[in-house]
């Protein structure tokens, strides 16, 4: 590793391991062409269009946004991009019409009034929009929430100027369990997606798009019966929730945050410059505690946060570092990690090699 350049850097700093990264990407490219799955990445955890070109060129089929400043962003590595979010209000409707023509746009929505609201900015747009109805399959967040409202949201797609019908989407953001419990859950997943596939089909409204996958369910997807297309987003970068719940492995993890040890006064612990602006104040998937854990000594967990310093909890380890030590911890949730960064640091090697602008960050 450049540890002159390392040094020579401003903590905390966003680093992001390019050899994991490749290996991520190819991970799940592979995984999605055996079980003929499209895969259309969410590129809400990194941020930047040249990690959406990545994973473009790794087979990505398009990306998945949240906000209109990502696909703003993303249009100009991509022209085919899902908002999983509903669009309510004219500014965002705007920008979302002045996306470059080139760009297949789809829209996820649950509600009637989203839908009236996309459909007369289409029009006026002059520009025909995608429109994938959201299903409540478990999440309890959006979705709509009987397969006759999907029907009936369905028929008012295929009724309105400017919006096209293109089929269903949901999201499992609830099934955080480790690998070996997910069968049941993904066992009832499949039968209540078929209840509104069946149901769909019965109508002539058959989906030709059924969008789902989370990171944490990513390499069980081909278990949901009908599922089209996978939507991850933390797998190019991995976390401690994902390594937690074995979605990867430790040595997996390509996102980290450069930290320096700026106290050791208190005995059993060591106090980092990156606190909760750093790494985000996420709880973990499981009961083990900790905001993150250092990358080349897991054991050793990010056990408080304040806004600008982390407690290293040192009580099950023999390390003692010295205050201006450097270490790397690998937060619970890099997605909201990154977008407390301005920049991501890249490694390729072990050897500094340049960084991006998170251009995508705001709303």
């Amino acid at each position: 590793m450049n540890v002159d350049r390392l040094d020579m850097m401003t903590t905390p700093a966003a680093l992001v391991d390019l050899d994991r990264v490749d290996a991520n990407l190819k991970r799940v490219a592979l995984y999605t062409r055996q079980h003929g799955l499209r895969w259309r990445p969410h590129t809400k955890t990194h941020k930047t269009p040249e990690f959406a070109a990545l994973q473009l060129a790794a087979g990505a089929q398009g990306v998945t946004v949240a906000t209109v400043r990502e696909p703003e962003v993303m249009a100009t590595a991509c022209d085919d991009i899902l908002l999983a979010y509903p669009p309510v209000g004219d500014d965002r409707l705007a920008r979302l019409m002045a996306l470059p023509p080139h760009v297949r746009l789809t829209v996820a929505l649950d509600s009637g009034e989203a839908l009236e609201m996309l459909s007369r900015a289409a029009r006026r747009a002059g520009r025909t929009v995608g429109v994938l109805v959201e299903l409540d399959l478990g999440m309890r967040r959006v979705g709509v929430q009987s397969p006759e409202d999907a029907v009936a949201l369905a028929r008012a797609v295929t009724s309105s100027s400017g919006l096209e019908y293109r089929g269903i989407t949901f999201y499992a953001g609830h099934l955080r369990m480790p690998q070996a419990e997910l069968g049941a859950a993904m066992r009832e997943q499949s039968v209540r997606l078929a209840t509104y596939v069946d149901t769909l089909a019965n109508a002539g409204l058959r989906p030709e798009t059924v969008s789902g996958g989370s990171t944490p369910t990513l390499w069980r997807s081909h278990e949901v019966t009908g599922l089209t297309e996978i939507r991850p987003g933390i797998n190019i970068f991995n976390d401690r929730n994902s390594a937690t719940v074995g979605a990867c492995a430790w040595d997996e993890c390509a996102y980290s945050v450069l930290a320096t040890v700026v106290s050791t006064t208190v005995p059993g612990q060591a106090v980092i410059d990156a606190g909760s602006k750093a790494l985000a104040k996420e709880e973990g998937f499981t009961d083990a505690g900790g905001y993150g854990a250092l990358l080349d000594m897991p054991d050793v967990l990010v056990r408080g946060l304040s806004e600008e310093h982390g407690l290293l909890d040192l009580s099950r380890t023999d390390w003692r570092p010295r205050v201006g030590d450097r270490v790397r911890v690998v937060p619970n949730h890099a997605c909201a990690s990154v977008n407390l960064h301005d920049r991501l640091h890249l490694l390729r090697q072990g050897t500094w090699a340049g960084t991006h602008t998170i251009t995508a960050r705001g709303w």
